[in-house]
Formats: C-alpha cells, structure tokens, sequence
C-alpha cells in the first residue's frame, strides 16, 4: 500500500500523573477503533475499557465504528473523579 492511502491522525489519553499522544498513520476509511489498536495506547494504558469509556475526535463524542479524517485527533475520556462544580468550590474555600 502506498502512502497516498494513508492519512495522519493522533490518539490521546490522559491521566492525572500521565498524559500521551500517539500520531499514527492509518489507511483512509479506518474507523475509531482500528485507530486506538494500531496505536499501541491499549499496551501504554491498560485501565482503558474501550467497553465502558467515551472516545470523542477533537471533544464531540464518537463511536468506535466512526471513521477517521487526515487530522483527526481520537480522544479517550476518563471518567470524572469528582464534579467540576464541586471542585471550584473546594478550590475556593482554600483561598
């Protein structure tokens, strides 16, 4: 396969104490899913449950069977640990 075929796109995941982007080179027409595999993140990240977390391209949430565009960023959220209002809040009172 030629590199006419392939499109450039990133994957990220991010933790509090860890944070990574993998750029990838994908056949055009790969979807969400076949992004995540072949970019090894699985293996840097194994908590990730592509069954249970949300994937989103560039914040607006997606699919795993969505396919991908030259430039696309494919995110991986985590759940929230605690509501943003409630630690404005805490932060707050702090000061």
């Amino acid at each position: 396969m030629g590199t006419a075929n392939l499109i450039a796109v990133e994957v990220a995941y991010a933790r509090p104490d860890r944070q990574r982007i993998v750029s990838v080179w994908v056949p055009a027409g790969s979807t969400i899913e076949m992004v995540i595999h072949q970019s090894g993140i699985l293996a840097i990240f194994p908590e990730i449950d592509l069954t249970k977390q949300k994937i989103g391209i560039f914040c607006q949430l997606k699919e795993l069977t969505d396919k991908v565009k030259e430039g696309d960023r494919v995110e991986i959220y985590r759940a929230l640990l605690i509501d943003p209002k409630e630690a404005r809040r805490k932060r707050a009172s702090k000061n």
